[in-house]
């Protein structure tokens, strides 16, 4: 990808520095790059003419894929974060705009963007129900047992339908937010534990 060569702007070094590191700082760095850029769902919805589920469902992918391209090396510090992450939504948006043209039975659903972010992610629901239903449910009980035990049991409240509230009263989470990107980390470790098996 070819982004302009602009200059990284000070906060988003820092906010990048702070995801390369471990523990604490970490987390609040993936809480702030989550919540500092959600005005992106507005976009989608405006600009692709993607539901506010669709276009939350691009937004929590492209927050995925940027951290792993963080953490990874990926991300060059060639433009600016902010140009690096709408590059990677629009990219998101079009391939659902593309898959919606060839699959004339999607679902409209509409819903209220701050009630989508209270329930982060649908998306998260959706991939693991997909791996329920892909998977037979012995294989994802043991790629669950390879999590650690706190994503194991975030996920598995969550799957049970917990509220991001309940989740953070009861495991000791400092807000929901906190939550919500943890959510993100382990449903990406599950992920990469699939993908492992093949």
């Amino acid at each position: 990808m070819n982004f302009e060569n602009t200059t990284i702007i000070p906060g988003e070094e820092i906010l990048i520095q702070n995801l390369l590191q471990n523990g604490s700082e970490r987390r609040k760095a993936e809480d702030l790059l989550f919540s500092r850029y959600t005005y992106f769902i507005k976009e989608g919805i405006q600009k692709y003419s993607l539901t506010e589920d669709e276009s939350f469902n691009a937004y929590s992918d492209t927050i995925l894929q940027a951290l792993h391209n963080i953490i990874t090396g990926i991300f060059e510090n060639r433009s600016s974060l902010k140009t690096y992450l709408f590059k990677i939504f629009t990219n998101k948006c079009v391939d659902l705009i593309r898959k919606k043209t060839t699959n004339k039975n999607s679902i409209h659903q509409t819903a209220e963007i701050s009630q989508r972010m209270e329930m982060i992610s649908d998306a998260a629901k959706t991939i693991v129900q997909q791996m329920i239903e892909k998977i037979d449910q012995q294989v994802l009980k043991t790629k669950l047992s390879q999590l650690a035990d706190n994503c194991r049991q975030l996920l598995s409240m969550f799957a049970e339908g917990f509220s991001d509230k309940e989740i953070a009263f009861t495991m000791e989470y400092k807000s929901t937010d906190v939550v919500k990107t943890s959510r993100l980390r382990c449903i990406d470790k599950l992920r990469q534990l699939y993908h492992t098996q093949y």
